[in-house]
């Protein structure tokens, strides 16, 4: 009995060293946020774990690309704080150990009067895999679809 009992738990140690899974799609859209957050106050602490070794972040509009080292410190140096982020239409989908967030994050930064702010919005795509070390998100594609200030802009 003691011997299957050991077996029993050798043979679960591997799944238990995995850490947090990226399923449920609900746990991983709720995790996702956090990130958001993290990203918004300049948590590298956060971020650093938060992020996979080969991390990159495709950003569209800019033409770069950001890897690990670059968002955490950015995350360190970071001088302001924008007012929000938030994100609206997140959807799911999986296979195998990957899932792949999909959806709209909205910044809001404020502008030098430190009274008003302008809004940016984005469409992202996160990819987030399972690791012995737990979810980890491996990669982010943004691409800016709005921002207050070309509306301004054109309204004019």
């Amino acid at each position: 009995m003691k011997s299957t009992l050991m077996l029993l738990l050798s043979a679960a140690l591997p799944f238990a060293a995995q850490g947090a899974s990226c399923l449920p799609a609900a746990d991983l859209i709720a995790r996702d946020s956090q990130y958001e957050e993290a990203t918004r106050v300049n948590d590298a602490a956060f971020v650093e774990n938060y992020l996979a070794d080969d991390f990159v972040w495709v950003h569209n509009l800019v033409s770069s690309i950001d890897d690990k080292a670059a968002v955490v410190a950015r995350a360190k140096k970071a001088a302001t704080v924008p007012k929000s982020r938030t994100t609206s239409g997140v959807q799911a989908q999986s296979l195998g150990d990957t899932v792949v967030l999909r959806g709209q994050s909205t910044v809001e930064a404020w502008n030098a009067d430190g009274k008003t702010w302008r809004s940016n919005r984005y469409q992202f795509m996160r990819t987030y895999v399972n690791t012995p070390a737990g979810c980890k998100l491996l990669a982010v594609q943004t691409m800016k679809v709005w921002s207050s200030e070309a509306e301004k802009a054109a309204a004019k």
